[in-house]
């Protein structure tokens, strides 16, 4: 394998693929741009190998790594989704052992059905249940309490597990980010450049890890406060939304980068 130069990483729902729609098709002319250029494209997503495998081929990205279930678990290159799930059974089995009055508010995916899932995320009912096919994590709705969540996350935490507020979900895991898959994933390509796109908080670790960050403008989300990386010029803002947002701005960036080299 040659190194890269360049390397991208990123988010999915309303970062490449449009927060309501969940197209893509406005970022295929960057797409092929770095795919002429060798440039890899590793989708980082709180999405399930299981979702995530479809949309790599389909984006004709097989040969990239993939982060899955926002980086508690990695997706390798040419291989297909590993469904044994351990971990996700030992998480289930963690949660269950909270105490009723915590473990009650909190309505994780494998406390729903897929057609619940479908209505909550607005996915396709066979897409709901890939989201559902989980091996590393649990997404999910908490209602309750400011003073029952800090709680909650405090009991988890003395059971090991981390708590990421996403972009719509709460999700549960033994640990890992974003940020952490990218730098073994820039190791194994020879370090080159990086750069990194996303919409949402579980992305900010990426994309202050990143030598260049583009946060892609969402209204349909809370806008991300300013970040480090943007008060030293590393980090840039869309104007658009979704994929036509992810188009301009690396189309924009990769001819910067390879026109100052």
């Amino acid at each position: 394998m040659t190194n890269p130069s360049l390397i991208v990483f990123t988010d999915l729902d309303g970062t490449l693929l449009d927060h309501h729609s969940y197209s893509w098709a406005p970022a295929l002319p960057a797409l092929a741009k770095l795919r002429a250029m060798g440039v890899p494209v590793v989708l980082a997503s709180s999405k399930t190998a299981a979702e995530i495998a479809p949309l790599r081929n389909e984006m004709r990205l097989p040969h990239c790594p993939a982060i899955v279930e926002n980086g508690a678990g990695l997706l390798p290159a040419k291989t297909d989704p590993d469904e044994t799930g351990e971990d996700y059974a030992r998480l289930r089995a963690a949660l269950d052992t909270l105490p009723a009055d915590l473990r009650t508010p909190f309505r994780g995916f494998g406390d729903m059905s897929p057609q619940e899932v479908a209505d909550i995320t607005g996915l396709p009912l066979d897409n709901a249940r890939l989201a559902r096919a989980r091996a590393f994590s649990e997404p999910g709705l908490f209602d309750g309490t400011r003073e029952t969540l800090q709680a909650f996350v405090a009991a988890l935490e003395a059971k090991g597990l981390t708590a990421r507020r996403g972009g719509r979900f709460l999700t549960l895991s033994f640990g890992g980010t974003k940020a952490d898959r990218m730098d073994e994933i820039i190791k194994e390509y020879g370090n080159p450049t990086s750069i990194a796109l996303g919409d949402a908080p579980n992305d900010v670790e990426m994309l202050e890890r990143a030598d260049h960050g583009v946060i892609i403008a969402n209204p349909s989300g809370n806008a991300l406060p300013l970040l480090a990386g943007e008060r030293e010029g590393r980090i840039l803002r869309s104007e658009k939304a979704g994929p036509d947002g992810w188009n301009e701005m690396m189309l924009r960036l990769v001819s910067t980068l390879t026109t100052s080299k």
